[in-house]
């Protein structure tokens, strides 16, 4: 007789584990000021490379995470592509059964030498951040080390290597380059990707966040629809992080993630690796959970460890955030967005 499946973990707000964020690298070559400033980065968080997981580590946590109901996988950073080997890993991840959705998220100014590999490996969706299309302007927001031209050419190396449909991210900041938005939309209209804009986020401690600073995305929704009227687009499953918008001209879909001004803790079913193989259920988070001797007891051992973790979840930072006492979190780039 075989013994009836456990029923998969819910945390103590009744939220599944669905998605998976796995930190292959803490390392990035920008240093964005609302992500990574210059200067004002904690040296506690560089790892010297012995502390990173090693693949077959990464491979033995996303399976165990699949055993909870993870379906749907992105790889982050820090900058992920500085992660040598990673076609390998992509390839490793793609092929074990229940991922039914791998991703990866980058700020694109190693895709062009990239592109192919990973879509050979079996990556099946891109991210791409882009702050804005004045180079003068792009180069001063990736902290004076990035070019607009290098992840134009990703972009354009990530199409021909069959990324149909990349996501376009976009933070914008009141007064900084909220200038940017038509300009963005217009450049994306009538392709078959998706420009999302997100709203400035108080991740971190070092990026001097401040609330004025914050552009609501219904401003911004209202800036665009003004230029090109939009329509609303439902959701494809509960907890999908962008409101979704479509041109009423049909030249295609922009959308909006408002962690600010619209939190939206109650259908977060997202969960954190770092790179040293801590577990983190916020982006919000203060601590992580330390996974790697678990790891090395196998993936059983593991799903059981990392279900009795997510039972004990209740985070909601975004929702309390107006009457959270300041604390110290952890910095974006160290778990990914």
């Amino acid at each position: 007789m075989n013994t009836p499946a456990a029923p998969l973990p819910r945390d103590r707000l009744g939220r599944p584990l669905h998605d998976l964020r796995v930190s292959v690298i803490e390392t990035c070559n920008y240093r964005c000021p609302y992500c990574m400033p210059e200067g004002l980065t904690p040296e506690e968080t560089a790892l010297d490379r012995a502390r990173r997981l090693d693949f077959d580590e990464i491979e033995t946590t996303v399976r165990a995470f699949v055993k909870l109901g993870v379906s749907k996988l992105r790889l982050t950073g820090g900058e992920p592509l500085l992660r040598k080997g990673l076609p390998g890993l992509v390839a490793r991840l793609a092929a074990i059964p229940g991922v039914q959705d791998l991703a990866l998220t980058t700020n694109g100014s190693l895709l062009s030498g990239q592109a192919r590999a990973l879509r050979e490996a079996g990556l099946h969706r891109l991210t791409v951040s882009l702050d804005s299309l004045d180079p003068a302007q792009f180069k001063a927001l990736s902290g004076g080390r990035g070019e607009l031209r290098d992840v134009l050419a990703g972009i354009a190396a990530a199409e021909a290597a069959g990324f149909a449909r990349l996501k376009i991210n976009c933070v914008l900041q009141r007064g900084v380059n909220d200038d940017q938005a038509l300009a963005l939309a217009a450049h994306f209209r009538g392709t078959p990707h998706v420009l999302r804009f997100i709203e400035y986020m108080d991740v971190g401690n070092c990026n001097g966040w401040k609330r004025e600073g914050v552009l609501p995305s219904v401003e911004l929704r209202d800036r665009i629809s003004a230029r090109w009227p939009l329509l609303p687009v439902d959701a494809t499953y509960r907890g999908e992080v962008a409101t979704r918008y479509r041109y009423l001209d049909g030249q295609g879909e922009v959308g909006f993630v408002s962690s600010v001004s619209e939190p939206f803790c109650g259908d977060c079913h997202r969960a954190r690796l770092s790179a040293d193989g801590q577990l983190f259920t916020c982006l919000f988070a203060t601590r992580g959970q330390p996974l790697r001797e678990h790891i090395a007891r196998g993936e059983q051992a593991l799903a059981a460890h990392l279900a009795g973790l997510w039972r004990e979840r209740g985070d909601r930072y975004s929702e309390l955030r107006a009457s959270a006492p300041e604390r110290k979190k952890i910095e974006m780039f160290f778990i990914g967005g």
